[in-house]
């Protein structure tokens, strides 16, 4: 197990959580319960961005707390091979402008799909932007 003291996730491990195409989202709900979902991220450099539409859970409970945590992770029978990456950071909300657009080119890049199944526009979707503060991982 590997724990970073930094803001940093580089080698295996940021290879690992790039190529995920699915991880799992965690906020805290205003009752302070941990809320999870599943969403399509992507890495770039020390930050991890995420679109929702404006009205989710996941966009309220940031709002109230910007503490969250994601994780990639691959299960196997054979526990040689278990992996996995959990980021923990804080998340901003991002509406809108150049940060947005550019956010919005990355996440197409990575997902053709969403231009067609679930265009990110202007004022129905935001960006969940996470400065990553802490990284665990196994397996590498």
């Amino acid at each position: 197990m590997t724990f970073g003291g930094g803001p940093v996730i580089d080698g295996a491990a940021a290879a690992f959580f790039s190529e995920a195409r699915v991880v799992h989202l965690a906020t805290v709900a205003p009752d302070g319960s941990a809320h999870v979902v599943p969403v399509s991220p992507v890495l770039d450099l020390d930050r991890v961005i995420v679109a929702s539409e404006v009205s989710t859970a996941k966009v309220r409970n940031v709002l109230a707390n910007p503490m969250v945590s994601l994780c990639a992770d691959v299960y196997d029978e054979d526990w040689t091979k278990l992996r996995s990456v959990i980021l923990f950071g804080e998340a901003q909300v991002i509406e809108s402008g150049f940060e947005w657009d550019r956010d919005r080119t990355l996440l197409y890049q990575k997902y053709p799909q969403y231009p067609t199944e679930a265009p990110i526009e202007e004022g129905t979707t935001v960006m969940l932007d996470v400065r990553i503060d802490r990284v665990v991982s196994w397996g590498f």
